[in-house]
């Protein structure tokens, strides 16, 4: 195992930012169940409450995250030693499952207390990490309809290790032809067969966003002079948090069909302006995003359930400014206070177990 633990600045950072994108865009959408009105900021141009967009964006920038930060951990331990496929799957297993299936198990018996009816045959393709594929069919389970995504990102890890283990000189080659392959068939998909299945699979199930994160994962690794001098440019970098802060006010949509594309290119460009630090134009490394992007797993995957209890015991009966306020701190907080709990007494001693199937040694705080 490698001694010197692996840092990146900053990124704990970028994860906080699109963990509370996500659960800001949530409780946007839930404020109809306090007697709120979603719409108070405006119409988006789909006829959707304003910020909607941040969820969908929060989730491509945590796939491009993921992509660059496995994908650069397995090309240093392909350096130090061949890649261990069954090291790789103990850890992903130690890190997910644990509170992936405790979440599910407390979803139930919430449902069960609430009379709320359990779909049995929905309910096993969330056992398997398979949430996405029900997705294209009906309507995702109460309370676990985010789980979409981790399941197009287990998915995704079914093969990108061994790709990552097999190919050598081809891997940027294979990685960028795959990306303009992808975004390719979803234009002509979009064109030709606008709201088919298959346009459908290819917008929920973004592998293309992970590529992207182990593309610029690659040529970081590489130390790839012509990706760098592109990415880490101030300009470069301002464009970026612009898109960012227009995401966030459900304006940018420069080519709608694959904006979530654009925004894992862009979460890219903030990943490599973070931790070459030369070019920051927002720095991100400091204790607040630092704390926050630890337990960023346990807030995405917490929140739905918190928002669900609160409708239970709030119900406004006028729509006050004041109350719009009080819902987004009280779920905010208790989203936090819960994921931290989570954690420090439940997250913390799987992690441990992971450490024995670590070998390359990486961190999530600042050494």
């Amino acid at each position: 195992m490698s001694d010197k633990p692996i840092y990146f600045s900053g990124l704990n950072g970028l994860r906080a930012i699109a963990a509370i994108a996500v659960v800001i865009s949530h409780t946007t959408v839930a404020l109809k169940s306090f007697n709120l009105n979603p719409y108070i900021l405006g119409v988006s141009n789909f006829g959707k409450p304003m910020v909607l967009s941040l969820a969908p964006y929060g989730v491509s920038m945590f796939f491009c995250l993921s992509g660059f930060l496995i994908t650069y951990l397995l090309l240093a331990e392909k350096k130090v030693s061949s890649i261990s496929i069954k090291k790789f799957y103990m850890r992903r297993l130690l890190r997910i499952w644990p509170l992936y299936y405790l979440y599910i198990f407390i979803v139930i018996l919430v449902m069960i207390i609430y009379g709320l009816s359990v779909d049995i045959n929905s309910l096993l393709f969330y056992m398997f990490f398979s949430a996405n594929i029900v997705a294209f069919f009906r309507p995702g389970l109460l309370l676990l309809t985010h789980y979409w995504s981790l399941g197009v990102e287990e998915q995704f890890y079914l093969f990108w290790p061994w790709i990552i283990k097999k190919l050598d000189k081809y891997l940027v080659i294979f990685c960028a032809t795959s990306i303009i392959f992808l975004i390719g068939l979803k234009l002509c998909l979009h064109v030709f067969f606008s709201n088919s299945i298959l346009e459908r699979f290819l917008h929920i199930t973004r592998f293309q966003s992970m590529i992207i994160g182990g593309l610029g994962a690659i040529l970081f690794f590489k130390k790839n002079n012509y990706f760098l001098k592109l990415f880490n440019n101030k300009i470069i970098q301002s464009l970026a948090w612009l898109v960012i802060l227009l995401s966030a006010v459900n304006s940018f949509h420069i080519a709608s069909v694959i904006d979530q594309e654009i925004i894992s290119f862009v979460a890219l460009i903030l990943i490599i302006g973070q931790i070459k630090i030369t070019n920051r134009i927002i720095n991100l490394e400091n204790k607040f995003f630092d704390y926050l992007g630890k337990i960023s797993y346990g807030i995405y995957i917490i929140h739905p359930l918190l928002i669900f209890l609160l409708s239970k015991f709030i119900f406004f009966k006028n729509k006050l400014i004041i109350n719009y306020f009080i819902i987004y701190f009280l779920v905010l907080l208790l989203t936090i206070i819960i994921s931290d709990l989570s954690f420090r007494y439940f997250e913390k001693f799987f992690m441990n177990l992971k450490k024995k199937f670590v070998i390359v040694n990486s961190s999530s705080s600042k050494p």
